[in-house]
């Protein structure tokens, strides 16, 4: 595996095959990104690609600032990228007014793989999957969410807590059919 400053250095001088590299080396990751925020297959395929064009029409203005530093901004061009593709085609709705739902004990969690957890949360309305994607993957604060949907801070704050009481319910299900 090709170092990222070389693989930088490399694609700024117009190296095609490291920029095959940098596809190859990243694309699974931002695959794993689509899909938490878009569980469609081919919608998430669309985004991988989407996302490696602007991050190599973008390159210019990368600077690398150490190990780690060329993942997290594919990262966040991909996140950007899911929710552009989700803006576009109107599938984000975020409703200030959501039903309350009684408090349950979080799940057992020990029995689920990874791959059954982001299937059921891909399960979820588009707008706690979203939320829930922000706050937890992408480590944003609900002030950043907000800022970032257009929406209240405590509108974000609620969706993600809905989406984590939902979430609790699904993994209850689950854990009862096996």
């Amino acid at each position: 595996m090709q170092t990222e400053e070389r693989l930088v250095s490399d694609i700024k001088r117009g190296d095609r095959k490291a920029m095959r590299t940098l596809y190859d080396q990243y694309s699974g990751h931002v695959m794993a990104i689509a899909m938490r925020y878009v569980p469609n297959r081919d919608d998430a395929l669309d985004i991988v690609q989407d996302t490696f064009v602007k991050v190599l029409t973008s390159f210019g203005g990368f600077e690398y600032r150490g190990t780690g530093s060329l993942k997290a901004w594919i990262s966040r061009i991909a996140s950007n990228m899911a929710l552009d593709f989700l803006r576009r085609r109107n599938m984000i709705s975020i409703s200030d007014t959501i039903p309350d739902m009684a408090d349950t004990p979080s799940p057992d969690i020990g029995g689920i793989s990874d791959k059954v957890l982001f299937e059921l949360i891909g399960q979820l309305p588009t707008g706690y999957r979203v939320v829930l994607n922000m706050f937890v993957f992408e480590q944003m604060s609900h002030k950043e969410i907000a800022a970032k949907l257009g929406i209240k801070e405590c509108t974000s704050a609620s969706q993600y807590f809905h989406a984590k009481k939902l979430l609790g319910k699904m993994i209850e299900q689950y854990n009862k059919r096996q």
